[in-house]
């Protein structure tokens, strides 16, 4: 009998006949993927005077289930931009690899110039159309946050499609639902973004990741947050907890379980 490691959960020849790996070898068409399996949820991002907000939870869910629970989706890219990644993790995780390529190259080439969040989110959405002209698109939608060639906050976002739009406040999944409008009270177009301070928006953003993991399914609480300014760089936290959770607001919730109206 074949004790080797190479052979152990398989059927023997001596038995069964010699091993036939054809089956392994598929003639019929290229497939790509149709659907994201590993997801990750909402990305906020806001513009304050000075720079710019982002956060992003640290959970990664199998369909419904919350199977990764440490899964950071805010990527650093110089000193000057923040990349928060929604959608497939596998896509993400090859555009991180594709991003630190590119962030070596920058960072050990003789042009001597660095790519700003603006050059960044140029860079990605060309990225992001090239697949989907391919047919094979990333399942993402990503939000470039950080300081421009002039050092004014910018943001904006790109989706599998290669669309790309900016705006003082973004959100991605869930988060352009239910984020997007408590957001929009503190900054609603360009020319309030001079008025809001870094610690007003700080607090918004913590106050719709706060909603988003009552409300949103797929969401935790548990979450990383970056702060990219002109002094000061990216100032990134990644283990951060929701805190004064309260859920007496579930009391006035009917219609469920046994509860009548």
């Amino acid at each position: 009998m074949n004790h080797s490691p190479q052979a152990w959960g398989r059927p023997r020849d001596d038995v069964y006949g010699a091993y036939d790996p054809s089956f392994l070898h598929s003639k019929g068409p290229k497939a790509h993927t149709s659907s994201p399996i590993v997801t990750g949820t909402s990305v906020l991002a806001v513009k304050f005077k000075g720079g710019v907000v982002i956060a992003a939870d640290n959970l990664a869910s199998y369909g419904s289930l919350a199977r990764f629970t440490d899964v950071k989706r805010l990527r650093t890219f110089n000193r000057c931009a923040v990349v928060g990644f929604g959608g497939d993790v596998s896509d993400m995780q090859y555009l991180d690899r594709l991003l630190l390529s590119l962030d070596i190259e920058e960072t050990y080439g003789s042009s001597g110039h660095d790519l700003n969040a603006r050059n960044l989110h140029t860079y990605l959405a060309k990225v992001m159309y090239k697949r989907r002209s391919d047919i094979n698109p990333l399942w993402n939608q990503l939000l470039v946050a950080g300081l421009d060639g002039d050092d004014q906050p910018f943001l904006s976002s790109v989706d599998l499609l290669g669309t790309t739009f900016s705006s003082p406040t973004l959100a991605t999944g869930f988060g352009a639902h239910l984020a997007q409008p408590l957001l929009r009270k503190l900054v609603d177009d360009e020319a309030q973004v001079t008025s809001v301070t870094r610690e007003q928006a700080v607090n918004a953003v913590r106050e719709c990741m706060k909603v988003l993991f009552y409300r949103d399914a797929r969401s935790l609480d548990k979450y990383s947050i970056a702060v990219i300014t002109k002094d000061a760089g990216v100032e990134l936290k990644e283990d951060e907890k929701i805190e004064n959770q309260s859920w007496a607001f579930a009391e006035m919730i009917k219609g469920y379980g046994t509860q009548t109206v």
